[in-house]
């Protein structure tokens, strides 16, 4: 039910105040579970345009994180911050998405799947804007304040030299940690990441990089074949793809043939999907794409 934010107001009011964010919006219409604001919250932000690697990065920071207790704030657009939303929900942390548009008229149409799915794991969707009001291209700067403002830290992966996560930088700049991945010096969509390093953001190899800045503990570093890419002959993503090469299986079968926990394998499966090498038709069937 959208509703005016009452719940954690007072946090929110107090982080404009401290943090020199007088400029953004100071009410805000919920939906959902407002508990995650209470934990330490990272945002991860990027392009819309992120390739495979940047978006595998996005999910497991966000994974991570969250399972070392945070909370994942981002935009809800497609890429980064879907990526970034979908590696905390299968981490099973919560994760806020702030929008730049009406909870009823929510950009991109696309994401209305995972905005639900965030609402169902115990987050919540936020908005400067009533639940009717229309996207319009401006609106987005301003959400972009919002998102570093309910922050303690900002982590920009795959941004051009003209992006909008380098506009949530900006205002967390000076206020909260701000974090950037480093990228091949001579491809476009990390160009803006590479400026923010150079202009003394904190270089980020990983989720520990990210705790350190919150000063937490790291949690214990993951190998590769913990990663969902199946590089590991015996590793849950592996056996995902082994499975899957037999043709189209229902997310039960496929559970039983990884022989793993449904968590896991629905990560696997996440990021799989982002990465465009499985598709999914009806509710819980799953192939590979060819």
């Amino acid at each position: 039910m959208d509703q005016p934010l009452f719940d954690g107001r007072e946090r929110y009011e107090e982080l404009r105040r401290e943090r020199g964010f007088a400029a953004v919006a100071a009410g805000l219409w919920h939906t959902g579970r407002l508990e995650g604001l209470r934990l330490p919250c990272v945002a991860i932000v990027g392009t819309r345009a992120a390739t495979r690697y940047g978006i595998r990065l996005a999910h497991e920071f966000a994974s991570e994180l969250g399972a070392a207790g945070c909370c994942i704030v981002s935009g809800l657009a497609l890429g980064i911050d879907t990526a970034a939303h979908e590696g905390a929900l299968s981490a099973g942390a919560p994760t806020v998405a702030v929008l730049g548009s009406g909870h009823r008229r929510l950009f991109p149409a696309r994401n209305r799947s995972l905005a639900e799915r965030i609402l169902a794991g115990g987050g919540a969707v936020l908005s400067p804007y009533s639940p009717d009001h229309d996207p319009f291209p401006g609106q987005f700067l301003a959400r972009n304040g919002i998102v570093a403002a309910i922050s303690d830290a900002v982590v920009v992966i795959e941004a051009p030299a003209r992006s909008g996560a380098l506009n949530t930088a900006g205002w967390a700049a000076g206020r909260i940690p701000v974090l950037a991945v480093p990228g091949d010096v001579d491809r476009k969509h990390v160009a803006g990441c590479l400026a923010l390093i150079r202009d003394g953001a904190i270089l980020a190899r990983g989720a520990g990089d990210v705790l350190e800045a919150l000063g937490r503990a790291a949690p214990p570093s993951r190998t590769a074949d913990d990663a969902a890419s199946g590089d590991g002959p015996d590793s849950v993503g592996a056996r995902v793809i082994r499975a899957l090469d037999a043709g189209a299986i229902e997310l039960d079968v496929l559970i039983a043939a990884a022989g793993a926990q449904p968590a896991e394998v629905l990560a696997v499966l996440t990021l799989l999907e982002l990465e465009g090498r499985v598709e999914r038709s009806g509710a819980s069937t799953y192939a590979r794409r060819r």
